[in-house]
């Protein structure tokens, strides 16, 4: 395969991402499992989708113009692809973050030189702090020319994301019989499943949320320590009518999965990668052999080294 040609603009370097078949973790005897590598988006995310797409849609509308400030509230990765996109296009970028949060996400945030508000919580990611984060950002928006991107109830999410279900249906032409992700915003998952089911109807559409913090499986909400999942609250992007199933997985097998997939698999993934990969071998096992299963590489692993994830690899 030659290599791509040339590009005017790192923000053309989001999307197209490969697909890589899981061999060493996942057991005989069961179905094919795929993870699609989102963390070769230029920052390591497939938020990058997501930020470029909430960016250029409202552009084209109108709703953002230069000179505006773009306002989001986030655990991180969204706020580095914000970041990251808004020093492409010249906007500043106020962000809304916790200490709960990976520090290197904070960081790169601010290496793409954004504004950090960061909220301080001495107990982690608890049901509370993403909804009063919310709140603050809500507030700094309405105090100034500021364009507030609010992912978790902004539809333009879903256009980036589309991207995604668009190229599995070229990367998969025989189709897929399951796909699964964990859900912070849910964009994501919802966006791929339009594409899938438009295609394919009868793939099965799995939504994962940590066990620990079972809002959508239970109705409850608790403290976890994924970053980018589960906000304490069922997200408005959330639309029954494009799943079929929800599952809590283990935030432990979750921790244990990433350092599999390190040193068995050589991927540097983060934690909701680690639920994501821990629930499709088990859909893998429940369909049996011949059939395909696939999920995402949410980001990189090279953004928890400073924490505890890989401390005891």
């Amino acid at each position: 395969m030659p290599p791509p040609p040339p590009i005017d603009s790192s923000l053309d370097a989001i999307g197209n991402t490969p697909v890589v078949r899981l061999t060493h973790v996942v057991p005989d005897s069961c179905a094919q499992v795929f993870l699609k590598l989102e963390m070769e988006n230029p920052t390591g995310s497939y938020k990058d989708r997501m930020a470029k797409s909430m960016i250029e849609e409202a552009e084209r509308r109108g709703d953002l113009k230069p000179g505006m400030t773009v306002v989001e509230a986030t655990g991180g990765s969204t706020g580095s692809s914000l970041a990251f996109v808004c020093a492409v296009k010249g906007y500043r970028f106020y962000v809304v973050s916790s200490d709960a949060f990976a520090a290197e996400k904070l960081k790169t945030m601010q290496a793409f030189g954004a504004t950090l508000d960061v909220v301080h919580s001495a107990s982690g990611n608890t049901p509370d702090l993403m909804p009063y984060m919310n709140r603050r950002a809500q507030e700094v928006a309405d105090t100034g020319d500021c364009y507030y991107t609010s992912q978790f109830s902004n539809r333009d999410a879903l256009v980036g994301y589309k991207g995604i279900g668009q190229e599995l249906v070229q990367q998969f032409p025989k189709g897929i019989d399951a796909f699964c992700g964990a859900v912070g915003s849910a964009g994501m998952v919802m966006g791929v499943s339009r594409v899938l089911k438009s295609h394919w109807p009868s793939t099965k559409v799995v939504v994962l949320e940590p066990a620990s913090s079972p809002v959508i499986t239970e109705g409850h909400s608790g403290p976890h320590g994924v970053d980018g999942v589960a906000p304490g609250f069922s997200p408005p992007h959330l639309d029954s009518a494009w799943y079929d199933e929800a599952r809590g997985i283990s935030e432990e097998e979750g921790r244990a999965m990433c350092r599999r997939l390190a040193k068995e698999e050589g991927l540097l993934v983060g934690t909701s990668t680690g639920l994501n990969v821990t629930a499709a071998i088990a859909l893998a096992q429940q369909l049996g052999p011949g059939k395909t299963v696939v999920t995402v590489a949410a980001d990189t692993g090279l953004k928890y080294l400073n924490g505890r994830l890989f401390a005891d690899a």
